[in-house]
């Protein structure tokens, strides 16, 4: 990129779109590319919010400097360290070797391992402190685990405007329009929840956290790192955020099968099909072997029932299907509708291993599992309507 965007007051959007990279953090896949989000306040002080991934940075100095027009930086400011965000502090420092790097405690044990940066290049700032460059002010929210231990938000005090590092973020280049009010939301809603369940959603309960500090102050501007910058319905990424570390969800099931020649996966057509006739209309059907994990996460939290089949694999359940259930035991995702089905050949182990995921995960069984041994035919599968209608029954009386 060549150009720079003005936010509000005197701070300049800088950010690059990554169009390569096929994978982030090299294991959610990255279908519509991201964007990395960088700040530059010039004002009597000069102070730089965040950076971006060294590797798509391109004429990104260039860029700053043109803004700077021959002065100095005062601060590189890193709310969340991170190498997509972090990636070019090294650069900055080689290029304004006076800058002085704003961190808290934790941040600067990361810097140390990092770049092993001089103390005397360091500032260290606690909860609330603030900075002042003249017409903005700057205030400091200590967000820990929002999605890293060291992670914080700069508050813009003169503006108003919220530099909320990954929260808020979402998956998505940007595509010419950079503000909310530029592009199609649509387009980015589930590539944000899809960022915000795999990426954030292990730390729902330190989001809310969060949410608790920020409460009352004014926010006319949200500045995340990756994703649109929202500047005239900061309450709507709020809102959502808000509405997905509650775990709360749609009316709808998603029914992931693990099956090798077929015959669970007729088992998991027929109880999307008695769903249907139960009255639900948001019903996602999945093949864990060709879905991949991050668009299940994706759905999970996006709806409220969940419906889990596997076939017996060497008296074990699918090695896939055990990937994504460990990966929402490890994610901790609560209050969620659970069926469980599978079938077997010479040996059962699906359904039993399903039921000890169900221990752990402590989610609201719908009805007793639903087992079939060898192929299905219409006797067989009428054991699965208590799956479907326990689930359809249990969503309906939320209504």
């Amino acid at each position: 990129m060549h150009f720079t965007v003005p936010v509000k007051g005197k701070v300049h959007w800088i950010g690059v779109n990554d169009r390569r990279k096929r994978l982030f953090e090299n294991i959610w896949p990255l279908d519509r590319g991201v964007a990395y989000n960088s700040y530059l306040i010039v004002d009597d002080k000069t102070a730089l919010v965040d950076t971006v991934e060294d590797r798509a940075a391109g004429n990104y100095i260039e860029r700053i400097e043109s803004l700077l027009q021959g002065r100095e930086l005062d601060y590189l400011i890193i709310n969340h360290m991170e190498p997509d965000h972090s990636g070019e502090a090294k650069d900055i420092v080689k290029r304004w070797p006076n800058v002085k790097i704003v961190g808290n405690l934790k941040t600067f044990k990361m810097v140390e391992g990092y770049w092993g940066f001089g103390k005397d290049m360091l500032h260290q700032v606690e909860d609330g402190d603030t900075l002042d460059l003249g017409y903005h002010k700057l205030q400091f929210v200590m967000t820990p685990w929002v999605h890293w231990p060291e992670t914080m938000m700069t508050y813009d005090v003169t503006e108003q405007i919220l530099f909320s590092a990954d929260a808020f973020g979402s998956f998505g280049t940007l595509d010419g329009g950079i503000f909310d009010d530029e592009i199609n939301f649509e387009y980015f809603e589930e590539e944000m929840r899809r960022y915000f369940s795999n990426i954030v959603g292990k730390y729902c309960n330190m989001v809310q956290k969060a949410f608790a500090k920020l409460q009352g102050v004014p926010v006319k501007v949200v500045a995340p790192t990756h994703g649109p910058v929202w500047r005239t319905n900061p309450e709507k990424v709020l809102g959502l955020y808000d509405k997905w570390s509650r775990y709360e969800t749609e009316e709808g099931v998603l029914v992931v099968f693990a099956s090798m020649y077929g015959n669970t996966e007729e088992m998991a057509d027929y109880i999307a099909r008695k769903l249907s006739e139960e009255g639900i209309r948001n019903i996602r059907v999945h093949d864990v072997s060709r879905t991949h994990i991050s668009h299940l996460i994706n759905e999970v939290w996006k709806y409220k029932g969940v419906i889990l089949g596997s076939c017996a694999y060497n008296s074990q359940m699918f090695p896939l299907m055990e990937q994504f259930t460990r990966e929402l035991v490890h994610m901790g995702v609560k209050d969620h509708l659970l069926g469980l089905f599978g079938s077997y050949s010479w040996n059962g182990g699906g359904v039993k291993n399903l039921m000890k995921f169900a221990e752990e995960i402590q989610w609201e069984m719908v009805s007793d599992p639903s087992e079939i041994f060898g192929q299905p035919n219409i006797d067989k599968l009428a054991q699965c309507d208590k799956v479907a209608k326990g689930m359809a029954d249990k969503l309906k009386a939320l209504r």
